[in-house]
């Protein structure tokens, strides 16, 4: 069967997802060996029957509300390769802006070293390691995606230190950093309730926050602040609309210059503390 035909019934089996096109392009460029924007190019290929029939599985997947990351068993963040599945969240673009801010705040302290917490994929800590050159830390509470992290530290010839374990008991005493970055859950109830299908194949363990969406916020600022040098900082991502309560929460426990960080959209997205040099 030719390339073009297998797209057409994929992009039909997909419909009425907005979607539809992206996705079943995406997928043949996959079972394909090809690059999509080369696709187009190769539409009129015969198309090995083994190849197909990965298309075809791939697309029942996807059509079954399974994330197209998950399917295509990897995605890109700052510009680098992670491979992804159910074991932690995917990585997003909102993320890029944590990551971003971080890297000059390490830039400007000349910081050597970092910690990432609720690491997941490893990410944002890989990020950190491969382009800003730190010394990077990990912890999450689960082995799945600690050991994914591991993977993507890997493949993206980077070393980090994990840590398995549920907030401060994950590190070894004695340890401080000069930043320390976390995109926490930070989900409410009410998010929790209305979450995308696809959305709901990702651990929940990595999304929920509380009632408010604000728990863990209230616990990490509180916890890892002995963690961090004088001097050094905290940055989170946050929710929409989450942005002044994590900046009254950092001030609650004498963070100082907090403020917040905002997307294109100008909703607020990442908001920063600095430990007091004392």
């Amino acid at each position: 069967m030719r390339a073009a035909e297998l797209l057409r019934r994929g992009r039909a089996a997909l419909l009425p997802s907005p979607d539809a096109d992206w996705d079943a392009r995406a997928l043949l460029a996959d079972a394909m060996g090809a690059e999509r924007t080369a696709l187009a190019r190769r539409l009129a290929d015969e198309v090995p029957a083994a190849q197909a029939e990965a298309f075809f599985a791939a697309v029942r997947r996807r059509a079954a509300g399974e994330p197209l990351q998950y399917v295509l068993g990897r995605a890109w963040f700052m510009g680098l390769p992670f491979v992804v599945d159910g074991r932690a969240l995917i990585p997003r673009q909102d993320t890029e802006l944590l990551c971003e801010a971080a890297l000059e705040q390490g830039r400007r302290l000349g910081a050597r070293t970092a910690l990432d917490l609720c690491t997941g994929t490893g990410a944002v800590a890989v990020a950190l390691a491969r382009l800003g050159g730190l010394a990077v830390t990990a912890t999450d509470i689960s082995a799945g995606a600690l050991a994914l992290a591991r993977e993507n530290a890997r493949q993206n010839e980077v070393s980090l230190a994990l840590y398995e374990g549920d907030l401060f008991d994950a590190l070894p005493a004695g340890l401080r950093f000069p930043l320390i970055t976390c995109n926490p859950p930070y989900l409410t109830a009410q998010d929790m309730e209305n979450l995308q299908p696809e959305v709901r194949r990702e651990p929940a363990l990595a999304l929920f926050g509380g009632a408010d969406g604000l728990d863990f916020y209230r616990k990490l600022t509180m916890l890892w602040k002995p963690a961090l040098l004088p001097g050094g900082w905290l940055v989170y991502e946050v929710g929409a609309g989450q942005a002044a309560d994590v900046e009254q929460i950092f001030r609650k426990n004498g963070y100082a210059q907090v403020h917040t960080v905002p997307d294109l959209t100008g909703i607020g997205r990442v908001v920063l503390g600095q430990k007091a040099e004392i």
